[in-house]
């Protein structure tokens, strides 16, 4: 059988069609999935600060409560080892 020149048969257009239609549907895919990301990332509350720990009482008297409240302080972070150190001089100086 000779081959066909100039424009595609039938089945040519076909699967043109197909190839063309499967490659739309495969982006606005996609592009529905990215923009609902983006959508969900926007409404998504920010994480809340976590609640100081409560003061008690008690660790505004005893000066080892106030020095282990500095030292998870110090753990956690929240102050350097600098100022640990100072604030544990003051309350020392204190006794």
């Amino acid at each position: 059988m000779p081959r066909r020149m100039g424009r595609p048969g039938l089945m040519g257009t076909m699967a043109r069609t197909a190839v063309i239609a499967g490659t739309a549907t495969a982006v606005s895919g996609s592009m529905r999935n990215r923009q609902q990301q983006a959508a969900a990332q926007q409404q998504a509350p920010a994480p809340a600060a976590p609640a100081p720990a409560p003061v008690e009482a008690a660790v505004e008297d005893d000066p080892m409560a106030k020095i282990r409240q500095l030292g998870e302080l110090k753990a956690q972070g929240l102050i350097s080892e600098e100022e640990f150190t100072a604030a544990k001089a003051k309350i020392l100086d204190t006794i």
